[in-house]
């Protein structure tokens, strides 16, 4: 039901564009959009900070990579014309596109894909995916030919290389691009009010720049539920992917909408610092996890859009096996765990970041880890505060994340990750699996990399989300799957 408050706003609306000059709303509607996103990007380069809502406003709008992802997963050209994969699958050699350049004029070339993968990988870098890049050897062999040799075998290196931390970045300007980003992609940085909004302009200079329908893309940043539903309600907004599921009956039979749910590669965690005790004892952990009846999150947190996990890999992913049953809810077996660790009243802090379904999951969870004999007091954050006092300084007990990136189970063996989680049988499982070629061997071996993470019980395992797209009729060309998060704006337009 639409409240009175939504209802004077919607109205307000309406008023304001009444004022419009004769034709103007219909103009703007055919070269313009108006997108939303619960998190705002603490900066606008990807290949230097974790927050996936870097690349929701900048991959493939801003800067591009050797290939393209699209929502079904598969992996098409974009700087790269063409590729060869030796029978190892150790070397790639990509022919470049020619006469491609970037926003400041800076020509594109074999030599600034060397640059940006060597920057990627460096000693200095603080890339999400450094692992992948410090493994990479970078081989000029003319303007328009690079090749690529990697230590590690990664049959998904194609889709790796088009995802947010492979953006191909100009030497002259990488330093600055958190602020003012430059890239061969067909938009350009217009204005940022920092805490409301966001606007890219189309770059008339792109190679491809005809093709472009849409002038102008502006980002809002919601984070409340009700309020996103208010702005989709009054017009102010005209997409919202990966909205708050609460309150989408009412767009489902409104014919003004289109509701698209999306499958995922992302992860819901109840992530655990597992170096600040008592959580360095595995069985705190297990005893966390049989606290925690996934089911009953998933309505709580994600309005039943979602599917119980019990490791930290998504059921809609190749090689995935169900681990639901292990460390599976049974609050009595959580307190005789406890009880054996020695563990009395013990009293935790669970912070979350500003997404709705971590600020709901967290009062589910919080009621959950009472009925054990864990005390869970609930600290909000904002995101910038998430980004720098959890993931960055580790200075946190419980957090609640959705890790959204495909093929991160290397997030185990980083030095120095924020979950603090080291174990030497892991990282030796993950390097076997990083250098056997041999497809049923990857397989089995990614299958017990699931069982150890699992078993170890490094983190409350939750749900894979299913997310929820709402936008206005007229919008054409959204992604209906999201195998990693973005928003494709060359792909956009008006009916």
């Amino acid at each position: 039901m639409i409240q009175r408050r939504q209802v004077l706003t919607h109205s307000a609306s309406l008023a304001a564009l009444a004022a419009l000059p004769a034709g103007a709303l219909a103009q703007g509607r055919k070269d313009s959009i108006s997108m939303a996103m619960a998190l705002e990007p603490p900066g606008l380069d990807p290949t230097a900070s974790a927050a996936s809502a870097i690349g929701e406003i900048t991959l493939y709008n801003i800067y591009e990579t050797l290939t393209k992802i699209h929502p079904d997963g598969s992996v098409t050209p974009l700087l790269a014309e063409s590729w060869e994969v030796s029978p190892d699958l150790r070397t790639y050699t990509f022919k470049l596109r020619k006469g491609v350049k970037f926003s400041n004029g800076e020509a594109f070339n074999a030599n600034t894909v060397k640059f940006a993968f060597d920057r990627a990988g460096g000693d200095k870098s603080t890339n999400k995916d450094k692992r992948t890049f410090a493994a990479i050897t970078t081989q000029v062999v003319d303007d328009h030919t690079v090749v690529l040799l990697t230590k590690e075998i990664d049959p998904d290196f194609l889709f790796l290389m088009g995802q947010a931390t492979a953006v191909i970045v100009e030497p002259k300007s990488a330093g600055s691009n958190a602020t003012q980003p430059v890239g061969t992609g067909p938009y350009k940085l217009e204005n940022w009010v920092k805490g409301s909004s966001l606007t890219l302009s189309k770059w008339d200079g792109h190679r491809n720049a005809g093709a472009i329908k849409l002038r102008r893309a502006s980002f809002r940043f919601i984070a409340d539920p009700a309020a996103q539903i208010a702005a989709l309600l009054a017009g102010d907004v005209d997409a919202f992917p990966r909205v708050t599921a609460r309150g989408i009956d009412q767009f489902k039979s409104n014919p003004k909408f289109q509701v698209m749910f999306s499958g995922s590669r992302a992860k819901t965690i109840l992530a655990i610092n597992n170096k600040k005790k008592p959580f360095d004892d595995v069985r705190v952990r297990r005893a966390v996890n049989m606290a925690l009846d996934r089911k009953a999150v998933i309505q709580g947190a994600a309005d039943g859009y979602g599917v119980p996990i019990g490791s930290y890999y998504p059921p809609s992913a190749p090689g995935y096996i169900d681990l639901t049953k292990v460390n599976a809810y049974d609050p009595d077996k959580a307190r005789a765990l406890l009880k054996e660790a020695g563990v009395n009243n013990l009293e935790v802090t669970i912070t979350l970041p500003p997404p709705p379904y971590a600020r709901q999951g967290g009062e589910v969870i919080a009621s959950m880890l009472d009925k054990v004999g864990i005390k869970a007091k609930l600290q909000n954050v904002e995101w910038a505060q998430w980004l720098s006092g959890v993931y960055g300084n580790k200075n946190y007990d419980l957090t609640i994340i959705s890790h959204v990136e495909p093929f991160d189970l290397g997030n185990f063996s980083r030095p120095g990750y924020y979950w603090n989680y080291e174990n030497p049988k892991f990282n030796a499982m993950y390097d076997k699996y990083k250098q056997t070629a041999n497809a049923g061997e990857r397989t089995r071996i990614l299958g017990d990399i699931q069982r150890l993470v699992a078993d170890d019980a490094v983190h409350g395992y939750l749900y894979q989300p299913q997310w929820v797209t709402i936008a206005n009729k007229g919008v054409k060309g959204l992604w209906k799957d999201m195998p990693i998060f973005a928003n494709d704006l060359s792909a956009l337009s008006w009916s």
